[in-house]
């Protein structure tokens, strides 16, 4: 019998809200084991202003030495790192920068990387709106030619018309129908990366 993936799931700008828990929750049904950190440290926000402001003040880098904090423990499993717009950012940090990582799901945000960043075909799916604000057009046909020079093996998944955090039932941006199509293709996605272990 196979093991369940270990994913780790990260939280928007928003903070680590109902949203995020039933999302975790939809994918140990599917069999997965998964882990959502709290890099706010129990604070939410209710508009996309006071998320960035959040962000803001605690800072790229603490944010990102919370995250590192919070997967050390598991680092030796080989996890799929995944994560909603800001979550989804470090989620790709993070994935890229470990070489056990066996697979990176991308929900709403990307983000830069490094010039020597290399991986060994690691898997990538990203869901976005089409357009995105957060994530325009030019931004991510850059972006996915440097993941593919880095390695990655990349799929993007664009769903026109929806708000950019179109997953989150909470939000102005929900798109019912474009989420339930996400949640099937991510699964399927999750699915591939466990059978490749």
């Amino acid at each position: 019998m196979t093991s369940p993936t270990t994913i780790v799931l990260f939280h928007s700008a928003y903070g680590l809200r109902p949203a995020v828990h039933a999302a975790a929750d939809r994918l140990r049904a599917a069999g997965h084991e998964v882990h959502v950190p709290d890099l706010y440290e129990g604070r939410t926000a209710e508009t996309v202003e006071d998320g960035m402001a959040i962000k803001d003040e605690i800072g790229h880098e603490e944010l990102l030495r919370r995250a590192v904090t919070a997967v050390a423990p598991l680092s030796d499993r080989g996890l799929v790192y995944a994560g909603f717009s800001l979550g989804g950012s470090i989620a790709q940090n993070l994935a890229l920068a470990d070489e056990k990582a066996r697979g990176l799901l991308l929900l709403h945000g990307t983000s830069d990387l490094p010039e020597d960043a290399s991986v060994d075909e690691l898997p990538v799916q990203l869901h976005v709106a089409d357009p995105d604000p957060f994530e325009p057009h030019d931004w991510l046909n850059a972006w996915y030619l440097r993941m593919g020079r880095a390695g990655a093996d990349v799929e993007v998944h664009r769903y026109a018309g929806a708000g950019h955090l179109f997953t989150d039932p909470e939000l102005d941006d929900y798109d019912a129908e474009a989420a339930e199509r996400t949640w099937v293709v991510a699964l399927a996605f999750l699915e591939e990366v466990t059978a490749a272990r």
